[in-house]
């Protein structure tokens, strides 16, 4: 790598953020599983419906579904009595409550979940989608499902694979561990004022 460029992990500041409001008196004791497929390209009606028909075939979980802005919760047909659908989520604070997270791969939604040691389900759509699931599934923090193999039935299977295989889990919190141990902000800012101490230094030699 040159030397021009730093690795300093991912920044998860939540203090910057909005708050979303969210009906948290809904949520129940029930294991929860967090799904979202981003805010790029989350138009797709059909990967929403399909979702909803895996969800309802664990009555034991309760889902969250994040839609986004471009879908009307009420053109995806009825509703799982397990699952809570609202556009938009309070991600990280749903992501430390739960299970299993469904997303598209986003790098994002990636990272934070596992900030949270929340092991994944992908369904990467486009752009580097692909590449971050098949990292998922090589670093063993969940498994992916291609768009065009995408049905109810086998993303049910990887629900179902993600809530009974520990090993998931368990890689999940060790990658947690170690982004919590690279503090990426203490990083940046030692860079920063590293830099610009040799830049003064150096102005002041040529004076």
């Amino acid at each position: 790598m040159s030397p021009q460029f730093h690795y300093a992990g991912p920044f998860h500041d939540n203090e910057g953020r909005e708050p979303i409001p969210f009906p948290w008196g809904k949520l129940t004791r029930k294991p929860l599983i967090y799904a979202s497929m981003g805010t790029l390209v989350n138009g797709q009606k059909s990967v929403y419906r399909t979702i909803l028909e895996a969800a309802g075939q664990f009555p034991d979980m309760q889902v969250v579904l994040s839609v986004g802005q471009n879908v009307d919760p009420g053109d995806l047909g009825a509703i799982p009595s397990n699952t809570i659908v609202v556009r938009m989520a309070p991600q990280i604070e749903l992501l430390k409550r739960a299970v299993l997270c469904m997303t598209h791969a986003g790098l994002n939604t990636a990272l934070e979940a596992l900030a949270q040691g929340v092991p994944m389900v992908a369904i990467p759509i486009g752009y580097d989608q692909p590449g971050v699931a098949a990292r998922i599934a090589y670093h063993r923090v969940g498994a992916f499902v291609e768009i065009g193999d995408l049905t109810a039935r086998r993303l049910a299977e990887l629900i179902a694979k993600g809530k009974a295989n520990p090993n998931y889990r368990d890689k999940a919190r060790w990658f947690q561990k170690v982004i919590g141990k690279t503090r990426g902000l203490d990083i940046v800012t030692e860079i920063v004022e590293r830099v610009f101490g040799e830049r003064v230094e150096e102005k002041g030699a040529a004076m």
